[in-house]
């Protein structure tokens, strides 16, 4: 955990760079990120130097030349160790006019990292301002990978609490419990399509070293893990450059994050490649035919977005790779053809696993629609007996625009510190939704249609049309009321109707 000192040096930074006219928090978080990418390669570069001179031997790879730049800079001052010390006027000279032209030439070394740099422009307004960054920047303790990482984690939270571009930004306890209910494996070849600040691929990669300790102590799996099990598609740059750097930071040296405009490109290249899917796509609406993939096309006509992001998943996904995708609602009960026909594949012709019904303000401040999370297995030949449903009321946080937390911070999360008591897990559903999944094919089969979760046949789910809506399947717990027999009543009324007749009579006696 970053302390709350770095915490509030952050903001600082924020607020400067604010003030100096940078209005765009990926703007900023982008200048942060060059910067980071910079000390990351001197200390390469120490790493390679030290291995040099240990074994004796010339530098099998140097990061900054020897000799001078273009501009007659000694490349050595290019290397954060040097220009940190600088001082700030100088600084900025030695970055802007030196060390950002040199950033764009080094995509040729093939990493990921380096790529995408080519397009690296450096708008860092002030001298004063780069050096405080710079000073930060320089208290990180990059050795720890758990401190550099949560550093970028509440940077990237800053990007969603500005109120801008928080599209990209699923909250992390939603990534955290569809990552769990898909448990990865070392094996796994694992993509998100639409992949942002690459949240889920983050996700995934510290539940592996979490729940595979050996991991990284076995060659082989080590190797998959740095270079073949991680893919990203976007097609923003800056959005590319900022979710490298989040996987460089939680210790990925190589995943293959890519451009690439995931519903209009041909995918033969990497059909049936991967083995688990995760991705909260984007939900523009509609495309034009022309725009639109035609393989896509060929597995459902529609113009509909949602709708060929799944279609785009069944595309890529190995026989045997499973999905945790999240959808709008009108997926799961839509009435056109393409919806239904989608629907009918998910059950019929593939095994669809489960359907978490979230609740609607998950999303805010940004969206207030109401979401869903699909679990499905490919197959292509079938395999859905019964559906897993279960209603999730309360994700820990409020559900208005300020999304408070609920609880205190150890309750919170899949994986809560202590245990819940049943008001807790009221507040709290994710670690109930764990519990119950993992039971899904044990216990919960006796669970009535009033309980939180429960199965659904597959025969029932195609007599209604495929329809996926919790509520089609869920029924409500009446209070019970006492039951009068007419009889009874009728004679209540009666005895009633005498004594009101008797009171009128008395009445009139009176005023006589």
């Amino acid at each position: 955990m970053i302390t709350g000192a770095i915490k509030s040096q952050v903001d600082k930074i924020w607020d400067a760079f604010w003030s100096g006219g940078i209005s765009n928090p990926l703007e900023v978080l982008e200048q942060i990120t060059y910067l980071l990418f910079l000390r990351r390669l001197d200390e390469l570069h120490t790493l390679e130097e030290n291995r040099a001179a240990r074994l004796k031997k010339p530098m099998e790879r140097r990061i900054f030349p020897e000799g001078l730049d273009p501009k007659n800079r000694p490349y050595d001052d290019l290397r954060w160790s040097r220009f940190k010390n600088f001082e700030p006027g100088e600084m900025y000279t030695v970055v802007s006019e030196h060390v950002f032209p040199y950033l764009r030439t080094l995509g040729g070394d093939g990493s990921t990292y380096a790529k995408h740099m080519e397009g690296a422009r450096f708008t860092i307004p002030t001298p004063n301002l780069l050096g405080k960054v710079v000073d930060l920047l320089e208290l990180v303790p990059m050795d720890d990978r758990d401190t550099k990482g949560d550093l970028y984690e509440y940077m990237l939270g800053k990007i969603a609490s500005a109120g801008q571009n928080g599209q990209f930004r699923t909250p992390r306890h939603i990534i955290q419990l569809m990552v769990a209910l898909t448990a990865p494996t070392p094996q796994d070849v694992i993509c998100d399509p639409a992949c942002g600040s690459a949240g889920f691929l983050v996700v995934a990669g510290e539940y592996l070293r979490k729940n595979c300790p050996n991991l990284l102590h076995d060659t082989k799996l080590s190797k998959h893990f740095h270079h073949g099990m991680f893919h990203g598609y976007d097609f923003d740059n800056t959005m590319l450059r900022i979710g490298s750097m989040n996987m460089l930071l939680h210790g990925v040296e190589n995943p293959d994050i890519v451009y690439r405009d995931s519903l209009a490109e041909d995918h033969s290249s990497d059909e049936e490649a991967y083995t688990l899917i995760l991705a909260n796509p984007p939900f523009a609406g509609s495309l034009d035919y022309e725009s639109c993939a035609k393989d896509l096309q060929a597995i459902v006509k529609t113009k509909k977005t949602e709708l060929l992001f799944l279609a785009l998943f069944l595309r890529l996904l190995k026989p045997g790779g499973r999905a945790a995708v999240i959808v709008p609602d009108g997926v799961l009960f839509g009435a056109s053809k393409a919806h239904k026909e989608l629907r009918r594949m998910l059950v019929e012709d593939h095994k669809l696993d489960g359907v978490i019904s979230l609740p609607s303000g998950v999303f805010k401040p940004y969206a207030g629609v109401s979401t869903a999370i699909l679990f499905f297995t490919k197959t292509n030949s079938g395999g859905t007996d019964r559906v897993w449903f279960y209603d999730m009321k309360s994700d820990g946080w409020s559900l208005d625009d300020k999304r408070t937390p609920l609880l205190e911070e150890d309750k919170l999360g899949v994986h809560p510190s202590v245990t819940l008591l049943p008001d807790e897990l009221a507040k709290n559903n994710l670690p109930d939704v764990l519990y119950r999944w993992e039971r899904r094919d044990k216990t919960e089969h006796a669970n009535a249609r009033t309980e939180q979760s429960f199965l659904v046949p597959k025969s029932e789910i195609a007599a209604q049309g495929y329809d996926l809506s919790i509520n089609r399947y869920k029924e409500v717990v009446h209070e019970a009321v006492d039951h009068i027999p007419p009889q009874t009543l009728l004679a209540e009324l009666a005895q009633l109707e005498d004594e009101i007749r008797q009171g009128m009579k008395e009445l009139e006696g009176l005023l006589k």
